[in-house]
Formats: C-alpha cells, sequence, structure tokens
C-alpha cells in the first residue's frame, strides 16, 4: 500500500508537497485559532496566521540548508508563544517538520544538539512568557516531548537509510567477490586444459620425433610408420587447443565448431598414442563400469592423460600399468611404472612440477583424493580416488 501510493506521486512531487504544506498550514492555524479562542485574554489573531504562513513557506528550503530552516522557524515559534499563543503539537507542527527534516539529513551529534538547543529554546519561553494559566505542563513538558520526539524520529528514520545502504554496498561488494572467485576459478579452469593439452601432445610429438631418428637407420620401415602417425598427434592437440582457447570466445562468438570435452571413451586412443611414443600401457578395469558424470568424466581422463604423460617424460621404462577400479561410490585410478633394472625412475617429487599440480587440483575440485610418489618397490605411483556420488557416508571412506 505504502509502495503504491509513492509509486504514484513520485511523478508529482511538487503537487504532493505543496498539497501537504497546505494541510500543514491548515493545522498550524488551527493551533492558533485554539488557542486565540481558549485564552483569557485577548489575542491578536493575525500575527499567529502570518507566522503560520511564513513558517510553512521556510519550510521548502528544508532539504537543502535544515538547520538553518529549524532555526528561522525556531524564532518563529518563540515569536509565537511571546504572543501568548500556546506552544501545542498543531501551532508547532513547522517546527516539528523543520526538526525531524533536520534530524533525518545531519549527523548524530547535529542532531541531538540541534534538539537539545530548540528544546531549550522552548522550554525557556515556556518559563518566562506562560500563555495559559501558568501551567508547567502545557507551557514546558508538552513542547519539549514534541521536539525530542521528533527528533528520534528523525534519527531512527537516518539510520534506517544508513543501514539500506549499507547493506546495498555489501551486497555490491558480495557480487563482485563472487564474480571475481567465478573468474579465477575459470581462468585456472583453462589452464589445467591447456597445461595438459600442451604437455601430452607436444610430449607425444617429441617423444615420436625422437624414436623415428634413432630408427631411421636401423629400422627405416618402422621409423616412418612413427613418422606417419606424427600427424595424428599434432592435429589432436591443434584440435584440443582450438576447443580450450574456444572458452576464451566472447557469448557472441560462435562456437559451434568446438570440439566436445573428452572422457574415459577416448582411453583407447591415448593408450594407442602413447604406444607410437614408445610407451607400452597396460590397461585393467576391475568392477562394474558405471556412467560417469561430463565434469567427473573428464577430471578422470585428464588426470591418466598427465599421469603418463609424466611416465612418456622422465620413467625410465618403457611400459606403464593402468588400473580403474569401479565400486558402487568411488572410481579409483591408478598409474604405476616399475624400474627397469639397474635404472632408477626419475619423476618429479611428490607435490611439485605443474603435472601434479594439476592433477591434484583436478582431484580435490571433484571432491576426490590424490597421492603421488615413489614405491618402496621401485617406480612411481600415481593414485586419485574420485566419488561417483555427490554424497559419501561415513562408514565408506575413499581408498587410495
Amino acid at each position: 500500500m505504502n509502495t503504491s501510493w509513492r509509486h504514484r506521486a513520485a511523478p508529482h512531487v511538487k503537487a504532493v508537497e505543496s498539497a501537504g504544506l497546505v494541510l500543514l498550514f491548515a493545522f498550524t492555524v488551527g493551533g492558533v485559532l485554539l488557542t486565540w479562542g481558549l485564552s483569557p485574554r485577548t489575542l491578536a489573531l493575525w500575527p499567529g496566521i502570518a507566522l503560520s504562513a511564513l513558517s510553512c513557506v521556510a519550510l521548502l528550503w528544508r532539504r537543502g540548508h535544515p538547520l538553518q530552516v529549524l532555526t528561522v522557524l525556531t524564532a518563529f515559534t518563540m515569536a509565537a508563544g511571546a504572543l501568548g499563543y500556546l506552544l501545542t503539537p498543531l501551532l508547532m507542527g513547522p517546527l516539528l517538520v523543520a526538526q525531524y527534516a533536520t534530524s533525518v539529513r545531519v549527523s548524530r551529534r547535529a542532531t541531538w544538539n540541534s534538539a537539545l538547543i530548540v528544546t531549550g529554546c522552548m522550554v525557556g519561553t515556556g518559563l518566562l512568557l506562560p500563555s495559559f494559566h501558568n501551567s508547567v505542563l502545557f507551557a514546558v513538558v508538552n513542547p519539549a516531548a514534541w521536539i525530542l520526539l521528533f527528533a528520534a524520529l528523525g534519527s531512527y528514520v537516518r539510520v534506517r537509510r544508513e543501514y539500506a545502504v549499507a547493506r546495498a554496498e555489501h551486497a555490491d561488494r558480495r557480487r563482485e567477490e563472487e564474480a571475481r572467485h567465478r573468474v579465477i576459478q575459470e581462468r585456472m579452469r583453462i589452464a589445467r586444459e591447456l597445461h595438459d593439452v600442451v604437455a601430452h601432445h607436444l610430449t607425444l610429438a617429441d617423444a615420436q620425433a625422437a624414436t623415428a631418428k634413432h630408427l631411421a637407420r636401423t629400422h627405416p620401415d618402422q621409423a616412418l610408420g612413427i613418422l606417419d602417425k606424427l600427424p595424428e598427434t599434432t592435429a589432436a592437440a591443434l584440435r584440443e587447443l582450438k576447443a580450450t582457447v574456444g572458452l576464451l570466445r566472447e557469448d557472441t562468438d560462435p562456437a559451434d565448431d568446438l570440439a566436445p570435452a573428452p572422457g574415459l571413451d577416448r582411453l583407447p586412443g591415448l593408450v594407442d598414442s602413447c604406444a607410437t611414443a614408445g610407451l607400452e600401457v597396460t590397461v585393467t578395469v576391475a568392477g562394474q563400469q558405471r556412467p560417469l558424470t561430463p565434469v567427473l568424466d573428464l577430471t578422470a581422463y585428464r588426470i591418466i592423460q598427465e599421469a603418463l604423460t609424466n611416465v612418456t617424460k622422465h620413467a625410465a621404462t618403457r611400459t606403464a600399468q593402468l588400473r580403474l577400479a569401479y565400486t558402487p561410490r568411488y572410481l579409483t585410478l591408478t598409474v604405476t611404472n616399475d624400474t627397469a633394472a639397474g635404472r632408477p625412475s626419475a619423476p618429479p617429487g611428490p607435490g611439485s612440477g605443474f603435472g601434479l599440480l594439476t592433477m591434484r587440483e583436478r582431484a580435490t575440485s571433484a571432491g576426490g583424493t590424490f597421492h603421488a610418489g615413489h614405491r618402496p618397490q621401485g617406480g612411481f605411483q600415481v593414485a586419485c580416488t574420485l566419488p561417483l556420488t555427490s554424497h559419501v557416508t561415513s562408514e565408506e571412506s575413499p581408498a587410495t
């Protein structure tokens, strides 16, 4: 109801304010007539009406100069009291409106300083110039109470407005922080994608080229076969780079030609590409395979891809074992490479390098666990456990 009234009055601010001042003038004149009719003394009527009119006109400047208008209306009200009029709420209407407007627009300290000064002026007027049978209640307590009441009401409204502004600013800052956080998370995700794509495909391409160079003199047929597959590796790298960089496009850019995110369905192709680079990967699946969400499918593929890339770059052996273990609640990925006789493996230490860092970030973001390190019997192992459901019960904990 209040909102509807404000909405209707918004286009007619001046008309509404004029009507309000006319109504206030009528109330003030009513206070003059009330005192004029009840006073045992003969009072001049027109001075009271003139002071009422001047007080209502002065209120037109209350928004821009609240303290000055309050000072003028205090003088007008004291003059009305000096003429013998009783300082009733009706007669003090313009002064009370000015006190409210001042309390809304100035600081707390200025509000109560002005209210106390105005109250003192009204109390002094009532004590020095009693106008209604020397009644302290009507001449002193009544005007002081009304002034303090309107000062408190204005202060309350000011505090409510300041609180609303503070809440709006806090909400804006919170939205900005959330947007900034989403941007950072998206940048990290794209950085992980770029790292995985570049590191894997370029490592495979480098390994294929090195193998072909090594076999060029002794086994030229095998070298040519590896070189024939080299364009496939570079083409796959270009496709995934195009898809990843496409995430940086504006919403208005066409993205129909972007390739879908890879998943475990591309695992055979990943194993074949590793084979062309000289790395034999043995894949073992335990448990009943279950469909994965797109995010979890991409996470599992990227972790396997990065782990095999690290084996290709750092391991002394040319073999690796990949094990996928499905349980009702978890998918466990394990990539292991053994140490060749007399040759220690040399992957990066646990927790070091961008490869292990991106794998750990991917597993953590999916709600899983990650572990990488040297095995006691030799070699290196990467183990990751990913939850297949959104809620994990306390009875079953992920096994790494």
